[in-house]
């Protein structure tokens, strides 16, 4: 008689051994896959906080004024700025960019019925110099927003 253990018996101790690493190496995988899905949905909704900011520049150096539905629409998707980017540029988006549009939008409304002469003159100044200044937010944007928006592993 053979008092050598059957193979199937190696292979009944085996078993619970790659089991438990066959489970670990799942469970690694869905950690992974869970991170990977983290940063994808927050470069998502980081990414439409950056469209609705390049949206309102667009807008305002197509048409020339910040129209009062555009505005809106960048006051709700930028709201959660705060929360997904840094303070600064929730300041940023809030007290500069906002801030430009609204005082652009005072600017226009002050200078309709003003005659033509110095004060006009002034006013329409003032809206160029506005204008000037969101047209070099394109590069601000894009250096603010860049290292929020790289997608690494």
């Amino acid at each position: 008689m053979n008092t050598d253990p059957h193979w199937t018996t190696y292979l009944a101790a085996l078993l619970v051994p790659t089991i438990a690493i066959l489970g670990a190496f799942i469970a690694y995988r869905q950690w992974r896959l869970a991170q990977n899905k983290l940063k994808l949905d927050l470069f998502d909704r980081r990414l439409s906080v950056y469209e609705a900011a390049r949206t309102l520049v667009s807008s305002i150096m197509t048409s020339g004024k910040a129209k009062d539905e555009e505005v809106f629409r960048f006051m709700v998707a930028t709201r959660e700025a705060k929360w997904l980017l840094n303070a600064s540029i929730a300041e940023y988006l809030d007290k500069e960019l906002y801030g430009k549009a609204i005082d652009l939008q005072m600017l226009a409304s002050e200078l309709e019925g003003v005659p033509v002469g110095d004060e006009r003159t002034k006013n329409v100044r003032q809206q160029a110099e506005i204008k000037r200044w969101l047209l070099a937010q394109f590069a601000v944007l894009d250096a603010k927003f860049s290292p929020f928006l790289q997608l690494q592993h």
